[in-house]
């Protein structure tokens, strides 16, 4: 943001200067001079000013326009909380002091000193938006709501008092269903923002790590440029594959609680860790792709005792030495107490094997060698995945990114840019539920 302060504002009201609005905000950040938006909808990369727009629009309807009910909406009540509320930029930390709201949390309602008031609303509930009405409201990172479709359509019919409610949503944008059709909706104006639009109010050690770690890359464009990109044409994973693959929160919270107490075994029949090592080292070498996985049999749910793959985390390094990532799959091992290592060997061979039982003898080590292409021996998995036998536990974004360009023309494209993440990815799935006799491009050395 911009901290020019207007000229006409006296020197003694300087202090005031963080609370006046239009002497901050980004073009970005302002609503549309169009009269007859009903949404107006924000797409931003991180740390873009999302959520200071959305809360300054919620202010500027209590405060300018006489709105009294307003309708706030979050993927969960702690993103609720601890971003639309009690953020550096949520509705209690910005305006004067005296016109700001208090929220009593046991009603999980805001209430203004004007009497306007405030009722918050997740995701998780789409249901709990039926009866209630509003004048206005807002919907924060509509991208990460579960039933997004339901919990909309519930929002949007709530807000039927006064003469022209209006709905402000605030995202990063993922190539989800609902928010290409909200975008194709009308009504809808589409204001669009980069994490580089905020760089004043960023530090620069985040944005040029971020730019280091990302630029260039489908993730990079998504989550810091605010690009919808949908999904790639023959792409064998579609972002609604991957986001049926997330586990529900019940049998999640198994495993987590499971991991904390050192204790998957109870709920994993077996852990594995799978290598998809690089040809060469260096900066700018692919990366040595490592994925720590898990066979369940019990978890529950709408799966029952059907086996599944879970896909624990993606531990993938580069610009390493092969010491270097060998030494952290064998502090992963110890760490997850996994049953065995899967390493490809089509470049390295005994020398992956040599390298780990240098730092552990005792690691057993399965050696699997591809006579198929990556998207060739992918197929199977990403069947596996239409069938819901595939959940991923935690943030995998990198790795679902990659999924989502196997089998097109972007996989691989540019050299350190192999999809070796999916790459471990398939080898973990095809060892955990396909097995040797139903993949024969995996023979086990």
């Amino acid at each position: 943001m911009s901290q020019t302060i207007p000229r006409k504002l006296h020197p003694n009201d300087l202090a005031a200067a963080p609370h006046i609005w239009e002497s901050l905000a980004h073009a970005h950040q302002i609503p549309p001079d169009d009269k007859d938006w009903l949404i107006w909808l924000l797409l931003g990369g991180r740390g873009c000013g999302k959520t200071r727009a959305g809360a300054e629009w919620i202010r500027a309807q209590v405060g300018d326009h006489g709105r009294r009910r307003i309708a706030l909406v979050a993927p969960t009540y702690n993103d609720a909380r601890e971003v639309m509320l009690e953020g550096e930029s949520g509705l209690l930390n910005i305006g004067f002091a005296s016109e700001r709201p208090i929220y009593i949390s046991s009603r999980r309602r805001l209430e203004w000193p004007n009497g306007a008031i405030g009722n918050i609303f997740t995701s998780e509930e789409p249901d709990g938006l039926r009866g209630p009405q509003f004048d206005c409201g807002w919907a924060d990172e509509f991208c990460a709501w579960r039933a997004a479709d339901l919990t909309l359509s519930n929002l949007r019919l709530a807000l039927r008092l006064g003469d022209l409610p209006r709905l402000v949503v605030t995202t990063t944008p993922k190539p989800v269903p609902a928010l290409k059709a909200l975008m194709a909706a009308p009504g809808v104006h589409i204001s669009r923002a980069a994490t580089q639009a905020n760089q004043a109010n960023l530090a620069p050690s985040f944005l040029a790590a971020m730019e280091q770690a990302y630029g260039g890359t489908r993730l990079g464009r998504q989550e810091l440029s605010g690009e919808f990109i949908e999904d790639l044409p023959g792409a064998l994973w579609s972002r609604a594959m991957i986001d049926r693959a997330r586990m529900p929160a019940a049998q999640a919270q198994i495993v987590l609680e499971a991991q904390a107490a050192q204790n998957l075994q109870t709920c994993l029949s077996k852990i594995i860790i799978t290598i998809d090592p690089p040809v060469t080292s260096g900066t700018k070498a692919d990366a040595c792709g490592i994925i720590i996985a898990g066979l369940a049999t019990h978890l529950g749910g709408d799966d029952g005792a059907m086996p599944l793959a879970i896909i624990l985390a993606d531990e993938t390094v580069q610009g390493v030495s092969p010491q270097s990532w060998a030494q952290k799959v064998a502090t992963l091992y110890e760490a997850w107490d996994a049953h065995y290592i899967v390493a490809e060997v089509n470049q390295g061979g005994e020398m992956i094997r040599t390298i780990l039982h240098n730092i552990d003898p005792h690691i057993p080590v399965r050696h699997v060698y591809a006579h198929k292409s990556k998207a060739a021996r992918a197929h199977p998995v990403a069947m596996l995945y239409e069938q819901k036998r595939v959940k991923h536990i935690g943030d995998l974004a990198a790795l679902e990114d990659e999924l989502c360009q196997m089998g097109t023309p972007h996989m691989g494209r540019g050299r350190g840019n192999s999809p070796d993440r999916a790459d471990a990815l398939v080898w973990a799935v095809t060892d955990l539920l396909i097995g040797k006799q139903a993949a024969p491009n995996l023979r086990q050395l």
